[in-house]
């Protein structure tokens, strides 16, 4: 599947978007712990040229982002497009997929039984905001250090942490991290956090317009409840 996200990459110009990217990142004067890249996918255009790897980006887009997180580096090393750059854990790679498959089970639908939901794919959803908090950060990736001086994971970047969708913010930044090595308690870098912009959007069922208009639509009973979403 990495061949395929390669070949891809290069059919779509995705890869000729990367490398410029990845000049921005090598002509900077600031030292990265992490390099994150935007790629935008055509689902349609991937199962055609790979059905495997087109219903692994849609059913298991975290996994399928490692694909192209292995293939970037890779390309990176291969080209020597970013000279400061030393694990593959340093590049995170966020897939934007250009649309999803026209079909019901893609409707993220809180409205329509059963729910299963639980799995981590791409879903699409509509709804009317009614309700925005403010912009404030959150972090998109950190880098730890081991605390004993001796051990070889005191230093480099051996331990880099990034925010995956759907993880807390605990998940990336804490304070009870350990080194798989020696077993000290890892401290982070705090010159090498990297923020972003998160902001949080309540949403309610566009069904909910049936309700303010005044009348039955041959349900005694029904309940709208609003849910949350966060933009990152």
């Amino acid at each position: 599947m990495r061949e395929i996200a390669l070949v891809y990459l290069d059919r779509s110009g995705g890869l000729q978007k990367f490398v410029h990217d990845c000049k921005k990142y090598n002509d900077s004067k600031q030292s990265y712990a992490i390099y994150r890249f935007i790629i935008s996918i055509n689902p349609s255009d991937i199962a055609e040229l790979d059905a495997t790897l087109g219903n692994y980006i849609l059913h298991h887009p975290i996994q399928a982002a490692q694909i192209f997180q292995s293939v970037c580096f890779i390309a990176i090393k291969t080209l020597s497009l970013i000279e400061q750059l030393q694990t593959e854990a340093q590049i995170s790679i966020l897939l934007k997929p250009t649309h999803l498959p026209p079909l019901p089970s893609y409707v993220l639908s809180l409205s329509a039984f059963p729910f299963n939901y639980t799995s981590q794919r791409f879903y699409m959803s509509e709804g009317i905001a009614i309700a925005m908090g403010t912009v404030t950060k959150y972090t998109q990736g950190a880098r730890f250090l081991c605390t004993e001086e001796t051990c070889p994971f005191s230093e480099g970047f051996r331990y880099i942490r990034v925010h995956l969708p759907g993880a807390t913010e605990s998940a990336t930044v804490r304070n009870d991290f350990a080194c798989s090595l020696c077993s000290s308690p890892l401290q982070e870098d705090m010159k090498f956090r990297v923020l972003g912009d998160k902001q949080i959007v309540e949403m309610i069922d566009a069904k909910v317009l049936n309700a303010l208009k005044g009348y039955s639509n041959d349900k005694s009973h029904f309940r709208i409840q609003t849910f949350t979403v966060f933009l990152r």
